[in-house]
């Protein structure tokens, strides 16, 4: 059964040149257990998601979604008040920006403890956060607990304050964990450190794990599915080895092949592996697909959006996708006829 279940989640803006869509009919589904990468360049819309799911929602947006699930409860249709204890009980967060996160008026040591919550005897209570405290700062890697206790945020670094984020995030054993981005400030070290922490939470705690990340190969070790994302749309969904060997969006397929090999000597000058152009501006959303403009396989269909269709376990929105004959899927006979003839067009 699906933890969270996410279907045609849509989030509006009004602009001066009317009502935008941030997020456009984005679906999302997350098993027990399960590590979700959750994959975008910067602006895809990877932390609008993830703040939705945890309930960190502004006036200005308008949220909209045919289902929006956690564990079979409404999330949408809850009180404000009901969401917000939902949420404080089974799922955490870890946010891209640590310092703006972080109370600047209190000490690290002060804002890890409140976080905790005390499960077991009263008699035990004096001394058990600040002991749990500790205990968090050594798992992510803070090895001198005493200065970073007694620190204010403004006294971290942008990577000791990412730690104390994950501290916090992980301090309550939550059901769902959404990491946005949780190693973007840290050295190659740490975060193998912090994805092995993470994955322990994962395999002993059947913690499940939202992770976001803009580089799709860094991740793969760790996760179990992908969700692909760009400019606030679904483009492909399926399970690690699927996107990793047979991908069907041309937007993946870049994705995979971004980070220069460098087992083969490059020759002098030669061009990377790049999608030219660059996302377009919130009030500039191309209709219809929108990597239409920067996609090389790009006609005049892509000006309709493509229906996220389904082959098997793996979901894709593409008018033309990539390797698909040679796979032979027009010969199976569980191929739906509405797709063999999208395809042949």
């Amino acid at each position: 059964m699906a933890l969270l279940d996410i279907r045609h989640l849509s989030i509006e803006i009004d602009t001066p040149k009317g009502r935008v869509k941030m997020i456009d009919n984005v679906n999302l589904t997350l098993d027990e257990g399960e590590i979700c990468g959750l994959i975008g360049e910067s602006g895809s819309g990877k932390s609008l998601i993830a703040k939705v799911i945890c309930g960190l929602v502004k006036e200005e947006w308008i949220v909209t979604a045919d289902r929006f699930r956690f564990k079979e409860i409404e999330l949408l249709k809850l009180s404000p008040s009901q969401r917000r204890k939902k949420i404080g009980d089974d799922i955490s967060m870890i946010f891209q920006d640590p310092l703006s996160s972080l109370d600047p008026s209190r000490t690290i040591g002060k804002q890890l403890i409140q976080t905790i919550r005390f499960k077991g005897k009263w008699w035990k209570w004096f001394g058990w956060k600040k002991k749990k405290a500790i205990e968090l700062l050594h798992r992510v890697g803070i090895k001198d607990h005493k200065d970073i206790m007694k620190s204010y945020p403004c006294d971290l670094t942008e990577g000791e304050a990412q730690k104390v984020i994950i501290a916090m995030a992980v301090a309550n054993q939550p059901r769902l964990l959404v990491a946005d981005e949780p190693t973007n400030t840290m050295e190659a070290t740490t975060q193998l450190q912090i994805y092995r922490l993470l994955s322990s939470m994962n395999k002993n705690l059947g913690t499940s794990i939202i992770l976001a990340s803009n580089d799709i190969l860094s991740i793969q070790k760790w996760v179990d599915s992908y969700n692909i994302l760009y400019c606030g749309q679904t483009v492909e969904i399926a399970d690690k080895e699927t996107i990793l060997e047979t991908p069907f969006h041309p937007y993946t397929s870049v994705l995979l092949h971004s980070v220069p090999d460098f087992s083969q000597p490059y020759p002098f000058k030669s061009k990377l592996n790049t999608l030219k152009g660059t996302i377009p501006m919130l009030q500039d959303m191309p209709i219809g697909c929108r990597l239409g403009p920067r996609c090389p396989f790009a006609q005049r269909k892509c000006i309709t959006k493509p229906p996220l269709r389904k082959f098997k376990q793996h979901e894709f929105a593409c008018h033309y996708p990539i390797n698909f004959r040679e796979q032979n899927f027009l010969k199976k006979s569980d191929f739906a006829p509405v797709i063999v003839q999208d395809i042949s067009e």
